[in-house]
């Protein structure tokens, strides 16, 4: 399913670079003053454009909305591939992932809490469009779950449960910035975050894997 989001322009690159530019502007504003009192000349004057340009690309304030959302799920769905490709063992494969998933919502923060905030105000199919993308990021950490429990190196445990806490570690970097701020780096909340979630995952094998993995910073390769 794809957004139905339509614009008058139709030069495809056009469109790309202009919406790119109105998502950063209201990416900021949605995240300062929330997304309901936002208007769509503000995010023209952000932007530097006249409100008339803006609707040149989109229909309404909900079409950059769900612009938004989808920005930040398909930079997710393309960093953890990338994140693990080379990698063959498992165990080190979910730690990697866990730590780009991570990191990629670092990046967009403001969308990630703004997706928690807004996603139940979007039109039904569009609310399903943004539920199926974030699937997919979903489907990739417990694909990782299960073959690191197949490798005997992770606990048989229930995989959706393992999977949301996997996913709460990454989008509770986002939700709780405002409590970390300035009392933890990222960085140490993910090897704080690892520690405390292998603790309970992995087998006595997984547990000497594990050690050898955080002693190996993500790009070193495997010891």
């Amino acid at each position: 399913m794809k957004p139905n989001v339509t614009s008058v322009v139709e030069d495809a690159e056009l469109v790309e670079k202009r919406r790119a530019q109105i998502v950063e502007a209201a990416t900021d504003l949605f995240a300062e003053q929330g997304f309901h009192p936002t208007t769509i000349k503000d995010i023209a004057k952000k932007a530097g454009f006249s409100s008339g340009l803006v609707y040149l690309y989109v229909r309404e304030k909900e079409d950059v909305l769900l612009l938004v959302l989808l920005r930040a799920i398909e930079a997710q769905v393309a960093d953890l591939p990338a994140a693990i490709d080379g990698i063959g063992e498992p165990l080190e494969r979910l730690v990697r992932l866990i730590e780009a998933f991570t990191r990629s919502v670092d990046r967009h923060r403001a969308a990630t809490v703004l997706a928690y905030r807004t996603t139940a105000t979007l039109a039904p199919d569009r609310r399903i469009l943004v539920q199926e993308r974030e699937r997919e990021v979903v489907d990739l950490v417990a694909d990782a779950v299960v073959a690191a429990m197949k490798a005997g190196l992770a606990r048989r445990l229930d995989v959706d449960v393992v999977t949301h806490q996997i996913v709460m570690i990454a989008h509770g970097w986002a939700l709780q910035s405002w409590h970390f701020k300035g009392r933890t780096g990222l960085d140490h909340y993910l090897s704080a975050s690892l520690d405390l979630l292998m603790a309970g995952l992995v087998t006595p094998a997984g547990a000497t894997r594990w050690h050898e993995i955080a002693a190996t910073p993500a790009g070193e390769g495997a010891p």
